[in-house]
């Protein structure tokens, strides 16, 4: 993107009332089919991929695997009791999706067993395992990705305690199919992640807006519980809880510290607002931060310094999205975005993580806020196509009508990379919030 062109992906989002939101009811059916979809068309070819004949999930109430429900219909609000799930790769290359469970699932699990006794459901499953012979079994331990490490001590020993010693040596970490089933998005997800992102930032321009900001009067934090309770309303769950900052002119910032964005309390005129938020929604989970200004009492706009900024702010993103390329790791994709960034004379830092059922989900991690270096194991993972990111970061930047005052301007908005480009789920901010 050339310094004077207008960015592209850009789109202003007023309020969540431009978008619906289902009941809870009426979210069940279009759960359950991405989910259909998914394990009838994806983690077939996920096995493949990462050459494992037989996956188990093996949970119970109150401990459940993270990647539990990701896997299991709705509604499912726990494992109940002890809950197996059996994942079998058949010669045709489809995967039989079984159970072993005191109350089976019915579709699209098949129940290879049912009843009360432990025991016996332990050596039901340890005979499922012989009858059906897998050369490769994934369970979900793992040193480096807590999505991939939900089996439990006890119930380890317990799996260890009732297979034979032949099978036993055939256990092995599923780590890599945990992780590319978790940060994988179908189509159907995809169209119903741009409806999440939207409600998201439809709130947050709800926040930033003179419906609810009286400036001298209205706190960071009523704004950060006015959105809370705003996403409280719509019965959108909240994963963190909504902040709100400010920067202020002469309350300085100097390049060593990580944030400028640190003081809470009475919003007055002429200060830059700052927001984080994540909502989950059909399953797909959203982080989001934008920036709002809050407008002197002559003015009708941004100063010309903020509205650059915010410009240098869209042109890192640009940076770092065009480094993303199928097969490069997270952190090939970060030191080329720094690379890129200083070119452009550009101060800015970069932390893009994945998301999709979880805000910060696995796959490869782009910089952290707290480590421009790289990032062990999670920084070395692939980019893959059809994953989803928060394309996440800040530039700083002299502002000239604060007397060159450090401003710095810090985004994330929500993308998901097919392979060749990245595009935002509900466009990106390019223009700023005014509150008037």
């Amino acid at each position: 993107m050339a310094n004077d062109a207008e960015p592209d992906q850009g789109r202003v989002i007023h309020s969540a009332e431009q978008f619906s939101v289902l009941p809870h009811r009426e979210r069940i059916a279009p759960e359950n089919a991405m989910l259909n979809e998914r394990l009838t068309s994806l983690l077939p070819a996920l096995m493949a991929e990462t050459e494992l004949d037989m996956w188990l999930v093996i949970n119970r109430e109150y401990v459940e695997d993270p990647v539990f429900f990701s896997l299991v219909p709705q509604p499912t609000f726990a494992a109940r009791r002890t809950t197996m799930l059996i994942f079998n790769r058949l010669a045709d290359g489809q995967v039989e999706k079984l159970s072993v469970n005191t109350y089976p699932f019915g579709a699209p699990y098949e129940s290879a067993w049912s009843g009360g006794d432990l025991d016996e459901q332990w050596q039901a499953l340890a005979d499922l395992i012989v009858a059906k012979d897998p050369k490769r079994i994934g369970i979900n331990v793992s040193t480096h990705w807590p999505e991939a490490d939900g089996l439990t001590k006890g119930m380890h020993e317990r799996l260890l305690a009732v297979l034979p010693q032949q099978y036993q040596q055939r256990l092995e970490p599923a780590e890599n199919l945990v992780v590319r089933w978790l940060e994988t998005r179908t189509e159907a997800e995809l169209s119903v992640y741009a409806h999440a992102v939207s409600l998201a930032r439809g709130v947050i321009a709800e926040g930033f807006s003179s419906r609810v900001i009286t400036p001298g009067v209205t706190t960071t934090d009523d704004v950060a519980w006015y959105l809370r309770q705003r996403f409280e309303d719509l019965d959108l769950p909240i994963w963190f809880m909504p902040y709100v900052t400010f920067q202020r002119q002469g309350e300085t910032c100097t390049d060593e510290q990580p944030f400028c964005s640190v003081n809470q309390g009475v919003i007055q005129r002429g200060d830059v607002l700052h927001t984080d938020v994540g909502i989950c929604y059909l399953k797909m989970c959203t982080d989001t931060q934008e920036m709002a200004y809050v407008l002197k009492l002559d003015e009708t706009e941004a100063p010309q310094g903020l509205r650059d900024a915010l410009r240098q702010g869209n042109r890192w993103q640009d940076i770092l999205t065009a480094e993303f390329k199928t097969g490069r790791t997270g952190n090939q994709i970060l030191a080329a975005t720094q690379a890129a960034s200083k070119e452009a004379g550009l101060h800015s830092s970069t932390y893009t993580h994945p998301i999709g059922f979880f805000g910060h989900a696995p796959g490869p991690t782009i910089g952290m806020w707290d480590n421009q270096g790289p990032t062990a194991v999670n920084g070395d993972w692939p980019l893959y196509a059809n994953t989803a990111y928060a394309i996440e970061g800040n530039i700083k930047q002299r502002l000239p009508e604060w007397g060159n005052q450090t401003i710095q301007i810090m985004l994330e908005q929500s993308a998901y990379f097919d392979g060749q480009r990245v595009i935002y789920l509900a466009g990106r901010q390019t223009q700023w919030h005014l509150v008037r």
